[in-house]
């Protein structure tokens, strides 16, 4: 009769835990990390910007893979020589954004804005089709995607590079 119980409870308890319970929606975040989060962005493209590479290159937490490929003669370890090479040679658009709209997050360590960038002269920057393709088949863009992470240590990381104009 006690197997038959411990039985009947083992069952009951594996019922409940394998039960999907509705979702429910988690927070992403607090207003505050969403904040800095943004102020991290707003400062990565002001650096950028402001051609300080190397400051610039602590808050960014993205792949350098395609700026050591564009730039076989750096050393791989330059992060800030790479950084500048992609904003000055390779075709990076290191401009001031325009405005970083919020988009709806991932996880509360992960944050997703909207960016519209603005050009020197403060008209808005509109990445037009590439090579030879018509606007048909590659609209003009004005509004830009960004992933900025939260690290375990609470620092934040911009996870995407500017738009790239070849």
């Amino acid at each position: 009769m006690r197997s038959a119980h411990a039985i009947s409870l083992l069952a009951l308890s594996i019922t409940v835990a394998c039960t999907v319970l509705p979702s429910t929606a988690t927070p992403s975040g607090s207003p505050e990390d969403e904040q800095n989060a943004r102020d991290a962005l707003q400062r990565f493209f002001d650096l950028l910007n402001e051609e300080q590479y190397s400051e610039a290159v602590l808050l960014y937490g993205g792949s350098y893979d395609t700026m050591r490929d564009h730039n076989p003669s750096l050393l791989p370890t330059d992060l800030a020589a790479l950084m500048r090479n992609a904003c000055q040679i390779n075709g990076a658009m290191c401009l001031r954004p325009r405005s970083i709209t919020p988009a709806q997050a991932d996880s509360s360590a992960e944050f997703l804005f909207q960016v519209e960038f603005q050009n020197k002269d403060g008209s808005l920057f509109i990445r037009g089709p590439c090579c030879g393709a018509s606007p048909a088949d590659q609209p003009p863009q004005s509004v830009f995607s960004y992933s900025v992470i939260r690290g375990s240590q609470g620092q934040f990381a911009v996870m995407d590079m500017p738009p790239y104009v070849p």
